[in-house]
């Protein structure tokens, strides 16, 4: 058996013979944090020279302490079984602690084997039982004999639920001849006073120690960290006017949980443990009507960076062109991703930048161009390859940068940014805008029926759109946009009954352009009020083939064919077809191959 050394029952086990070896044991242990122990590859331990009694059949079991034992987890005390625990099965092999082994031909001798599905051997009454169905009769009997409670534990890893900042809720906590006495409910909300400094407090708590009628009224200086109050904040966000309650029980019900929680996976520790938990205890009390807070989740990958360097031959304010340092001995050094073109230098914004710390630099140079080197990292000011938004939009519109973020790659992927890429998307959202306006004509948009060939890429497009959004699949939705760009604009599609639900289908995506271009086309009210376009299947569904015709298994043309013909009205339109008629050279038909939307083939 092996128990943390910091529990309260060591002093009392403890044997005068082994007195000072847990005292400096415990000593060690002390010195170390949690996290430590729990990483700790070396194995360590000392028998406190006492034995517990085995309830079942009266055998003595050593009691040892260990470091790989915490004191918070479960109740800090473990009934080893070496021959099934990798950690219990090298601590009993380093201390030569007899194994025995209750798994049969199950375990090696050599290392553990944590199976479930395993009859037992050496266990008395569960004999023969198999491991996973005799934990169940162990508890039972347990309980039946009183000699033991069955009982679940739940552990929040996250205990830091205090800070000492300013910011963050404080705690309605008083304190009283040193114990912690919450508010009467009459003294709610505890507001955060009016504060000149943010420093830390005389003893290094809270900048609220600095607030004399804080601390003379004793509350408690410490505040609440961010996801405290941010974990429940989407139940006020239903119901925020109420003076009330947070949220009243209707309103709760008819908005109920949240779709889609879309953040970082960092947020799943604090954020979400927090949001599950308010929600859970309130709907306990039967505040509200559900007892998970968020349907689903989604967590975003990371936009990461595309770092720029320059090579600078050591000891000197010389730099040499990637593709020219070689063997040269060089530092490395980042430069600022907006003063490169690509991987091309803007040598004299490099010379004044940074205070003109490099106005002395001097470069040799690729076919008169200095050129970076190039490394996808993590977006960092520390490594100057962050990306200024407000620069990209005021360059390239809001759109642009919004649809490009979304063109990188899937959203729950981490993806390098590159600003060479965003001209393509730009190139598009110009492209959709010569659909409605020239740039010498005005406007090019029509009233007109359109025909059945842009109904058709319409139809499509929605299908797509539809199911990439569906799946979060941003990134094929803007490439189908593009497509069926191009497609209108090389039928020359300028009729509104398929530019004007284009418009409503691309406006999550792109909402200014197509604000802009609804409004410009005539159209009353917001194009947020605008109906959804519906699929339309029939506008899709083929009707012809393009069948290849083979002779004699060589594919000599492609004739398009309606899908319903019969074959012998395909034998016929086939057979009067000039070219066919030509690779024939007037044989006769020996064998008329006809596969129903495959091919077809004329062996002469």
């Amino acid at each position: 058996m092996v128990v943390a050394p910091e529990h309260d029952i060591i002093a009392s086990i403890t044997t005068k013979e082994q007195q000072i070896a847990v005292d400096n044991y415990i000593a060690y242990v002390k010195s170390r944090s949690d996290r430590e122990r729990q990483a700790e590859k070396k194995i360590s331990g000392c028998f406190t020279g006492a034995f517990a009694v085995n309830p079942f059949n009266g055998k003595q079991i050593p009691i040892w302490i260990s470091e790989y034992v915490l004191a918070g987890y479960g109740t800090g005390a473990i009934m080893a079984v070496p021959c099934g625990d990798e950690r219990d099965h090298k601590f009993a092999q380093h201390f030569n602690i007899p194994i025995t082994n209750i798994i049969g031909d199950a375990y090696s001798g050599q290392e553990a084997n944590s199976t479930k599905d395993a009859p037992l051997f050496n266990s008395d009454f569960l004999n023969g039982i198999m491991m996973r169905d005799a934990i169940e009769i162990a508890l039972a009997k347990l309980e039946e004999r009183g000699i033991g409670k069955r009982k679940v534990n739940y552990k929040m890893r996250d205990a830091a639920f205090s800070r000492q900042r300013y910011w963050g809720e404080p705690f309605p906590v008083q304190w009283k001849n040193g114990v912690a006495v919450a508010l009467d409910e009459t003294e709610l909300p505890l507001l955060l006073p009016e504060v000149d400094s943010y420093s830390p407090g005389p003893e290094g708590e809270g900048p609220l120690a600095n607030i004399p009628a804080w601390v003379e009224k004793e509350l408690e200086t410490n505040t609440m960290p961010g996801y405290a109050g941010s974990s429940w904040y989407f139940l006020r966000y239903m119901d925020p006017h109420n003076t009330d309650v947070f949220c009243d029980r209707k309103v709760s019900d008819y908005w109920n949980q949240v779709d889609l929680y879309i953040g970082g996976t960092e947020h799943a520790v604090g954020h979400l443990l927090y949001s599950r938990m308010w929600t859970k205890v309130l709907f306990d009390l039967g505040h509200i009507g559900f007892d998970e807070p968020f349907r689903k989740l989604l967590n975003q990958g990371m936009i990461q960076g595309s770092s720029r360097f320059v090579f600078r031959k050591k000891g000197t304010q010389v730099f040499v062109s990637a593709g020219l340092v070689g063997d040269t001995e060089v530092d490395k050094l980042h430069v600022d991703v907006n003063m490169v073109d690509g991987v091309e230098l803007d040598t004299e914004a490099f010379k004044k930048w940074r205070n003109n710390e490099y106005t002395n630099a001097s470069f040799e140079l690729e076919n008169g161009k200095y050129i970076c080197g190039v490394e996808v990292e993590k977006m960092s000011k520390s490594k100057f390859n962050t990306v200024n938004p407000d620069i990209l939009v005021e360059k390239y519109g809001a759109d642009t940068f919004r649809m490009y973020e979304m063109f990188l790659g899937p959203v729950d992927q981490s993806k390098p940014w590159d600003t060479k890429g965003i001209e393509g998307v730009h190139r598009f959202i110009k492209k959709l805008w010569r659909l409605f306006f020239d740039e010498e004509k005005g406007a090019v948009y029509n009233t007109e029926p359109a025909s059945p060939e842009a109904i058709k890429i319409l139809h499509r497009t929605i299908k797509k759109i539809e199911e990439d959004t569906e799946r979060f699949s941003f990134n094929t939705a803007v490439s189908a946009f593009m497509i069926c760009v191009n497609d209108l604009a090389d039928i020359k599609c300028k009729s509104l009954e398929v530019l004007s639900p284009l418009l409503v289908l691309l406006t999550p995506y792109a909402p200014h352009v197509a604000a802009e271009l609804w409004k410009a086309t005539g159209n009353e009210g917001s194009i947020l009020d605008a109906s959804y376009p519906v699929f339309d299947a029939k506008h899709v569904t083929e009707s012809s083939k393009e069948y290849p015709v083979s002779i004699n298994g060589k594919v000599r043309t492609n004739i398009s064919i309606a899908l319903d013909a019969s074959e012998e009205e395909v034998t016929a339109i086939v057979l009067a077809n000039a070219l066919i008629q030509k690779w024939m050279e007037g044989k006769p038909v020996k064998k008329f191959i006809f596969v129903k939307g495959r091919m077809i083939n004329v062996v002469v």
